[in-house]
C-alpha cells in the first residue's frame, strides 16, 4: 500500500513539473515575440530626373468659333424658309421671310401721313414768309407775327415726327426679311414654314435658326477655380473627342473667362468654374459638329531634368523633434512650447537605408498623373517607398524595419506606358 501511494505522488510531481515547464516556455515565447520589431513589406522606386509636364484636365463641348443666332425682330407667320439644316449659305442670302402685310400697311399709312403733314408745312411756311413781309412794312402787329411764326414751327415739328414714324415703319417692314450675316452653315433650325414667331424691339424674339462657320471649331471647357490660375493663353491642349475614341487632336488656349460661373449656389455641391476656349487644329479627315462631347488635357508647364518621385510617395508627418537635454542636478527645468509650435505637418518621402525607413523633407513642384517634382536634400538615386498606400500614409515611421518586395510593385509612369504599348 505504501509503495502504491508513493508511486502516485511521484507521478503527480512529474505531471506538475511538465506543466510548469510548458507554462514557463509559453511565457518566454510571448515575451520574446512582444520584443520583436514588425517588418513592413514595401515597394520602392529609384528617384530619377525626367521631363515632366503639368496637366489640367477639363471637360466640355465642341462649338464653332463664330456663330450667329437669328432671332425674330418682328412678329408674324413664316411665309418663306428657303434653307434647311446643314445647308451652306452665303452672306446676304435670304434665310427667312415673315408675312409683311401688316407692316406694309403701317408703312403706307405713315407715308400718307408724311405727305399730308408736308402739305400743311408748305402752307405754314408760305404764311410765315408772307407775314414777315407785311411785318417789315408794319402792316401787321407783333401778335400776328408771333402767331404766324408759331404755326410754321408747329407744322415743321409735325413733319419731323411724321418722317421719323415713317422710317420706323420702314425698318419694321425690312425686318420681315432676314438675310445671312456671314458665310457659313445652318447648324440649327428649330422653326418650320408656317410657324408664328414673336419679336420686339425691347425683348429677345423667337429663335429661328443658327448660322455657324464650321471651318473653325473650338473646345469650350469648364476649369475649376483652383486650376484656372495655372492656365495661360497659348498653352497646348490635347483633345479627346468622344466621337473619335482612338484619336488625339491638338489645340491651343486662346481665351480665358474673367468671370466665374457657379452651380449649386448655397449648397455643399457648389462648384465655381471658369470657361476656357481652345482653338482646334481640325484635320481634313475629321468632321466636328457643334455640341460634341470632349475632354482636354491642357499642358500648363513643362520642366526638363526635374527630380521626381512617384506622386503617391509624398505624404505628411509631424516633424521630428530633438529631445531636450535633462537638467543637471540642482538646475531648474523649464517647460517650452517648442513642440506645439512645431506640430505643423510637413511633406516627406520615405527612403530605405540599411533595411529601415528614413524620412526626407521635400517641397513639391509641378506634377503629372504619375510623378511629382520634388526638392529634397540628397534624394537623387535613393530608393523611395512607392507603395503600398497604407504603409506610406499610416504604418511607416522613422526607423521602421522594412522589406522590399518589388514583385508586386504598382506600375507608374514609363513602366505603365510601356505595358500599354
Amino acid at each position: 500500500m505504501a509503495n502504491g501511494n508513493g508511486k502516485k505522488k511521484k507521478k503527480k510531481i512529474i505531471i506538475i513539473s511538465v506543466i510548469a515547464v510548458v507554462v514557463i516556455a509559453l511565457v518566454v515565447l510571448v515575451i520574446i515575440g512582444s520584443r520583436r520589431v514588425p517588418v513592413i513589406s514595401v515597394q520602392t522606386e529609384k528617384v530619377q530626373r525626367r521631363t515632366i509636364t503639368q496637366i489640367v484636365t477639363a471637360t466640355g463641348k465642341i462649338q464653332p468659333v463664330t456663330q450667329v443666332v437669328i432671332n425674330a425682330e418682328v412678329s408674324g407667320e413664316i411665309i418663306e424658309l428657303p434653307v434647311r439644316e446643314g445647308q451652306s449659305v452665303h452672306r446676304g442670302q435670304l434665310l427667312v421671310r415673315i408675312k409683311p402685310d401688316a407692316y406694309q400697311a403701317d408703312y403706307d399709312r405713315a407715308q400718307g401721313n408724311v405727305e399730308m403733314v408736308k402739305a400743311a408745312l408748305d402752307k405754314a411756311e408760305a404764311d410765315y414768309k408772307r407775314a414777315q413781309g407785311l411785318f417789315e412794312k408794319k402792316l401787321i402787329s407783333d401778335a400776328d407775327m408771333d402767331i404766324a411764326k408759331a404755326g410754321y414751327q408747329g407744322a415743321k415739328a409735325s413733319y419731323v415726327q411724321a418722317v421719323a414714324s415713317s422710317k420706323e415703319s420702314y425698318q419694321s417692314l425690312l425686318k420681315t426679311s432676314i438675310y445671312s450675316p456671314m458665310d457659313g452653315t445652318i447648324s440649327n433650325l428649330p422653326r418650320e414654314l408656317g410657324e408664328r414667331v414673336s419679336g420686339s424691339t425691347f425683348t429677345q424674339g423667337t429663335e429661328i435658326m443658327t448660322v455657324a462657320d464650321l471651318s473653325k471649331m473650338e473646345a469650350r471647357v469648364d476649369v475649376g477655380e483652383n486650376d484656372v490660375v495655372m492656365v495661360r493663353n497659348n498653352d497646348t491642349a490635347r483633345i479627346s473627342v468622344d466621337s473619335y475614341p482612338d484619336r488625339i487632336f491638338i489645340g491651343s488656349v486662346y481665351q480665358i473667362a474673367n468671370t466665374a460661373t457657379s452651380t449649386g449656389l448655397g449648397t455643399q455641391d457648389q462648384v465655381t468654374n471658369f470657361q476656357v476656349r481652345i482653338l482646334l487644329n481640325t484635320p481634313k479627315d475629321a468632321v466636328f459638329r457643334p455640341g460634341m462631347s470632349m475632354s482636354a488635357d491642357i499642358e500648363t508647364e513643362t520642366k526638363q531634368n526635374a527630380l521626381t518621385v512617384p506622386i503617391q510617395s509624398v505624404t505628411v508627418r509631424l516633424p521630428k523633434i530633438e529631445k531636450a537635454e535633462e537638467p543637471k542636478e540642482g538646475e531648474a527645468k523649464f517647460e517650452t512650447t517648442a513642440k506645439k509650435e512645431n506640430e505643423k505637418l510637413e511633406e516627406v518621402v520615405f527612403v530605405v537605408k540599411d533595411g529601415a525607413a528614413k524620412t526626407v523633407s521635400v517641397k513639391r513642384g509641378i506634377s503629372n498623373d504619375a510623378y511629382v517634382e520634388v526638392n529634397g536634400s540628397g534624394l537623387e538615386g535613393q530608393d523611395v517607398v512607392s507603395g503600398p498606400f497604407k504603409a506610406i500614409n499610416r504604418d511607416l515611421e522613422v526607423d521602421s524595419k522594412v522589406k522590399i518586395d518589388n514583385k508586386t510593385e504598382r506600375k507608374t509612369g514609363a513602366s505603365a506606358d510601356k505595358d500599354k504599348k
